[in-house]
């Protein structure tokens, strides 16, 4: 197997101009973190069911190539800002399944300890400035980001993941315009999940795509299809190169769909068995495995032993999450912050 995609011994097939740019190693990672959010996904709603979580869930199933194909040019000094569906961007981003679980169950052990949950999960370490229970608001929270990086100098990007429901918020286009007046180094990536809550997007956004509202604020505007890795990564690669030159904001639009729908207790009346189903033929894990084989980047054994070490990784994170302990209620005022009353 060659260790660079374009290497002379892949097979003659079409090649996405992505894998030009990653190596069998980079594409096994990016697999890994795609079954890592899925696992991470499947155990978060088995422990609701349990009654081991609090609060509302909102999964990513059928996602995945979305948070993990932008995250592939980024750094950890890089940042994103994320949504109330963010447990695949955390991920995507490098967070650690122990302390994610936990944080997810509440515990003292979590990234926030506790104090963050399934909706307000962050790991700044990695770049990651959380995500946001309000629609929107990652929005003008990755904006600054990018302003801090510009004044800094030091190269950074930030992205900011919103849903296709956000895209009518103020906060959309105050952050898009801003963004594109300073020439900052921000990429706006919407996951069109064709769905606010139970409303279809047809509905509400008067534009027949997001990414037609880009032309508004003079950047590009790049819609692919977010179920298919390469085409979510070129598309990713390009904007931050972009952005980390000096030339400014890019609003990318990845169309995809949510298997599970807005949350756990969503019962799907509003969709039909039909189109359920023709969004799972077109898994993003699937396809993604059997276009890397199909490249020669990587064997089905290497696959198979993938899933199982993701598997291993995601039983061993529920276990530390559960046999975590809860923050206690006497620490309730430990790292939170006020002004000082003299």
């Amino acid at each position: 197997m060659p260790d660079r995609a374009g290497g002379a011994h892949a097979p003659h097939v079409n090649r996405p101009a992505v894998y030009f740019r990653l190596s069998s190693s980079d594409a096994l990672d990016a697999l890994r973190r795609m079954h890592r959010i899925r696992r991470f996904e499947e155990a978060a709603e088995e422990a609701y069911v349990r009654g081991l979580s609090y609060g509302a869930m909102h999964l990513s199933i059928g996602q995945e190539a979305t948070a993990v194909g932008v995250c592939m040019p980024l750094t950890d000094a890089d940042a994103i800002t994320s949504t109330h569906r963010g447990h695949g961007h955390c991920i995507a981003k490098g967070a650690q399944l122990k302390p994610m679980f936990a944080e997810f169950l509440g515990k003292e052990t979590g990234l926030c300890k506790g104090r963050g949950g399934s909706m307000h999960i962050a790991d700044p370490a990695r770049g990651n400035l959380g995500a946001n229970g309000i629609v929107g608001a990652g929005l003008p929270i990755a904006v600054g980001a990018a302003f801090s990086g510009k004044r800094r100098g030091d190269g950074s990007v930030a992205v900011a993941f919103f849903g296709d429901g956000a895209n009518n918020e103020g906060a959309f286009h105050e952050s898009l315009n801003l963004a594109s007046i300073w020439k900052l180094p921000v990429v706006f990536v919407c996951e069109n999940n064709q769905y606010a809550m139970s409303t279809a997007i047809s509905r509400s956004t008067a534009a027949p795509n997001v990414a037609d509202r880009a032309s508004a604020y003079a950047m590009p505007g790049v819609i692919v299809d977010g179920n298919t890795f390469a085409d979510v990564a070129e598309a990713s690669f390009v904007a931050v190169e972009r952005a980390r030159a000096g030339d400014g904001p890019t609003l990318i639009e990845a169309k995809t769909y949510g298997a599970r729908g807005h949350s756990r207790s969503d019962r799907n009346r509003y969709r039909s068995r039909e189109e359920i189903e023709s969004w799972k033929q077109r898994d993003p894990i699937a396809a993604f495995e059997a276009e890397i084989v199909a490249l020669g980047l990587a064997s089905r054994e290497e696959i198979e032993a993938i899933e199982n070490e993701v598997r291993a990784e995601m039983a061993a994170a529920v276990d530390f999450a559960v046999k975590s302990p809860a923050p206690r209620p006497s620490d309730v005022t430990r790292d939170v912050y006020s002004p000082r009353e003299d």
